[in-house]
């Protein structure tokens, strides 16, 4: 139950940040693999005519172990990333992360250095207020 708030409040934040939501969720396949982001937005800039292509994948990290949830999360974020390199390229893979567990565990050094090696790309949002606080790139 709680997933599908955090699901919801992403998907309600995009679209008041003006994004499309095309897929939800999107599906990816790749020969017998099968993968599912949660979400697909796509934004267009009017004064670039040029289309903005993101898929998100949302985390609540309710479990009691932080760091097991940051390790799923890590692991679907690169795999979601190379199936997207492999059939969508010119998608942006985001990692939907409240803005609680982003101001806190997420200031960890030890995250912080996972963030740069890996690169992740991280949306910062309210859960509450359903908003979109930050995009980390």
């Amino acid at each position: 139950m709680a997933k599908d708030l955090f699901h919801q409040a992403v998907k309600t934040a995009l679209i008041k940040d003006g994004w499309n939501i095309t897929n939800d969720p999107l599906t990816i396949r790749i020969d017998r693999i099968r993968l599912e982001i949660d979400l697909a937005a796509e934004k267009v800039f009017a004064a670039e005519k040029e289309g903005i292509k993101i898929a998100v994948e949302v985390k609540g990290f309710l479990n009691p172990s932080v760091i097991n949830d940051f390790h799923a999360a890590l692991g679907q974020f690169l795999n979601y990333r190379l199936a997207l390199q492999m059939t969508d390229p010119d998608r942006i893979i985001y990692l939907a992360v409240p803005t609680d567990i982003f101001n806190v565990f997420f200031q960890e050094r030890f995250i912080q250095a996972a963030i740069d090696q890996y690169e992740l790309k991280i949306i910062v949002y309210d859960p509450k207020s359903e908003e979109i606080l930050q995009w980390k790139n």
